[in-house]
Order: structure tokens, then C-alpha cells, then sequence
């Protein structure tokens, strides 16, 4: 095929209304095939038609996720620069843009609630579930190997559930704030530095992808075990990125892929495990890279989850863990 032709069908993919409309969606972040039929009201099969035309012209990129699918505009490429061209000439005054932003604010915000009675209903028991699923202690000991004998002035720990992390690492930082949008992990979390004398840290409530500018800019932002409740882990690590230092970093502790589709069903788990490539695109999305990785595979069942801790920095910096 040409280049005419080929550009031809990117133009025709992209010249629908429904199209423009997923187009501009998939701008504000990475979307499901079933969130983005709730937002448009129309039939799984259509809209899928619709994602596979954007998908074939280059115009979006699929992930698939066990029985889901994830959709993003595609980062690189001819296609890719037309989308965007053409998501920042919509008129974000148009009735349908109106409406379909509105719907995914309400998609989003189902969702939080969804996690949030999740996690309101298994706070007490948190950390014995969470020890049930991944090696703990190893993922504990790299984390404080990451962060050798540094102590820094902020820490931020984002989802920090029971706290587990301001109290790992309390040696390391001069003040610590962990937030979570669970009233009663919070309580727990309070309750633990309390008890265990930890007063340099404190928690808050609050929405941890859209984060307080109060908070201040923090030297190291702690992501334990929190981007799978997220559809969109990108525009998470974007909101985290805000309120890093110049120079600060990100560690980030999440499960590998795999296909445990339970998790998703039974413990409001969105994405089944983020890959090497994904952490590296989203990490190029926000002027950072991935200068260490490090797994864990569960040494007790060979189809258990293998867990990842990822250490981020800016673009510039060559050191590594």
C-alpha cells in the first residue's frame, strides 16, 4: 500500500463522529471497552468496531487484559500526531464533548466508590490479605536497599492503606505523609504511628490521583501496590509526577501480568498486572524513565503473582539502585 493510501485510511478511520468522539475520550486516558460504552451508550459490538478502525489506522493502541481491553491514543507514529492534532481542535463546547466528558467524570467516580467499599469492608485485615498474595519481607527489603542510607526531607506514600510504608521507612525521611481516600485504612494507619511512635509522619484523606498542591513537593513517592485499582495507571503516575522535587523519584510495587481474573471480579483489582513496556511508556509520558526493576516470583505455587518494584527517575539522571 502507498502512502497516499495508507493516509487515506487513517482519514477515513478518524472522519466519524463516534470516532472523533473515542478520539478525544482516549485523550484524557487510558479506557476499557466497557467504560467507554457506558459513556457513549451505545452496544459493546459497535463501539468495538469502532476502537478496531482507530486500532488498525494506528490512531489508538489496545492493550488486552485477560477478558478486558485497554485503549489509549497511540504515543508514536504518523496516526499518532494526526489524533492529536485533532483532539486539540475539538470544540470542548460541543454538546456531545459536553456530555461525554460529564459521563466520564461519573465512570470515574463509580469507580472510586466501587474500590473505596472495597477496601472500607476489608481494612482490618488488610495487611494478612495483602501477605497472602506476594513475599512481603523481599519486597520490603528491597525497597529500604533502594533507599540505602539517604533520609530525606518528604516522603509521600500514595495509597498508603495501613501505613505500612511511612513505618518501614520512617528512618529515611524527615516528614512523611501517606493519603488514601479510605476513611477507615486511614484510622488504622493513624492508629499504627501512633502506637508505634512515629511522629514525624501523618496521613491524609484525600483522592490520590488529583493530590493536594498542600502536600508540597516531595524527594520520594512511595505507589505500594496501588496502580491496578486503576483504569488508567498513566494518568496516576502524571498526578504523582506533579508533586515530585526536581530530581525526585518514584518506587512503584505492583504485580507482573498474569490472568487471575478473580482479582478483577472479587477485589476490585482494574488492570491484571502492568508489563516492562507499559511502565516504560507511562514513564516516557511524563519526562521519567525506569532505571531499576526488580521481580519477585511467588516461590510457593507457579501460578501465583510475581511482584515488581519499578524505581523512576528524571530523563537525566544515570544513577541506579
Amino acid at each position: 500500500m502507498s502512502e497516499l493510501d495508507s493516509l487515506v485510511g487513517v482519514l477515513k478511520a478518524a472522519g466519524e463522529v463516534t470516532r472523533l468522539r473515542l478520539l478525544a475520550l482516549l485523550a484524557e486516558g487510558e479506557l476499557s471497552v466497557k467504560d467507554l460504552t457506558e459513556i457513549l451508550g451505545q452496544s459493546q459490538p459497535r463501539v468495538s468496531r469502532h476502537l478496531k478502525l482507530l486500532a488498525d489506522a494506528g490512531l489508538v493502541a489496545r492493550n488486552a487484559e485477560g477478558a478486558w481491553a485497554y485503549y489509549a491514543l497511540a504515543d508514536e507514529g504518523a496516526a499518532a500526531e494526526l489524533a492529536r492534532w485533532l483532539v486539540a481542535h475539538f470544540d470542548e463546547a460541543d454538546p456531545d464533548r459536553v456530555r461525554d466528558r460529564a459521563r466520564l467524570d461519573w465512570v470515574r467516580q463509580a469507580q472510586q466508590e466501587q474500590a473505596a467499599s472495597y477496601f472500607a469492608k476489608i481494612a482490618d485485615s488488610w495487611d494478612a490479605q495483602r501477605n497472602l498474595h506476594v513475599p512481603e519481607s523481599a519486597v520490603e527489603s528491597a525497597i529500604l536497599l533502594a533507599l540505602g542510607s539517604r533520609r530525606v526531607d518528604l516522603l509521600v506514600d500514595l495509597g498508603t492503606g495501613t501505613g505500612r510504608m511511612l513505618e518501614l521507612l520512617a528512618g529515611h525521611y524527615r516528614r512523611g505523609i501517606g493519603v488514601d481516600s479510605s476513611r477507615e485504612m486511614i484510622a488504622i494507619a493513624r492508629a499504627k504511628l501512633v502506637a508505634a511512635g512515629i511522629n514525624h509522619a501523618q496521613v491524609r484523606l484525600g483522592d490520590i490521583a488529583n493530590l493536594d498542591p498542600a502536600i508540597g513537593q516531595a524527594d520520594i513517592i512511595i505507589i505500594h501496590q496501588v496502580l491496578h485499582y486503576f483504569d488508567d495507571p498513566g494518568r496516576m503516575l502524571a498526578s504523582a509526577r506533579s508533586a515530585l522535587k526536581p530530581g525526585g523519584e518514584l518506587l512503584i510495587v505492583d504485580f507482573a501480568p498474569h490472568e487471575l481474573e478473580f482479582l478483577r471480579t472479587h477485589h476490585a483489582h482494574r488492570r491484571l498486572g502492568l508489563s516492562e513496556a507499559q511502565m516504560a511508556g507511562w514513564a516516557r509520558g511524563i519526562g521519567m524513565k525506569v532505571d531499576a526493576l526488580k521481580t519477585f516470583p511467588n516461590q510457593t505455587d507457579e501460578e501465583g503473582l510475581t511482584v515488581c518494584l519499578w524505581r523512576l527517575t528524571v530523563e537525566h539522571q544515570t544513577e541506579t539502585a
